[in-house]
């Protein structure tokens, strides 16, 4: 059976982004680091980008860890894949990590920064273990290629 085009294949693609705590900051926190994109700007850059593959997202942010796990266990039944900028989490919450693992979706692990070139606490990510990969250090950029990379990473599978 012949796969029909990729446009085709990609308006079936559902991706869920997760924000998690101080990113409802962005464009206005640590600019040096973060860049000077608010979040709204951000996910109107990826809803730009997914319209053009016909790529469905849905998104969240939160500052409680109780309220991004309840998200992603109710949004796990809709959605084929995770971007996940997890913020402060990324580093401490086991929680946060067995969410994304009894999800079962594929999810890539995304940061603004380049965390590894600051301090040695966020060197150590709880969650990279179980990502389909991690993309790091290119501000908004970040999110994009994360975009791209899950999107590809999910059709290369159907």
């Amino acid at each position: 059976m012949r796969r029909p085009p990729a446009a085709n294949r990609a308006s079936h693609v559902r991706i869920g982004v997760v924000n998690g705590p101080k990113l409802n900051l962005l464009g206005e926190r640590e600019p040096e680091h973060y860049g000077h994109k608010t979040l709204a700007e951000i996910e109107a850059m990826l809803r730009a980008s997914a319209e053009r593959r016909s790529i469905r997202l849905e998104f969240m942010q939160s500052d409680d860890e109780r309220v991004i796990i309840a998200w992603l266990q109710e949004h796990a039944p809709r959605v084929d894949g995770w971007l996940i900028n997890a913020a402060i989490l990324t580093h401490s919450s086991e929680a946060l990590r067995d969410a994304l693992v009894a999800a079962a979706r594929p999810f890539v692990e995304l940061h603004l920064s380049n965390v590894f070139a600051r301090e040695p606490f966020r060197h150590r990510s709880v969650l990279a273990g179980h990502a389909v990969g991690v993309i790091a250090g290119f501000r908004e950029n970040s999110y994009l290629l994360a975009l791209d990379a899950l999107a590809e990473y999910l059709l290369a599978g159907r």
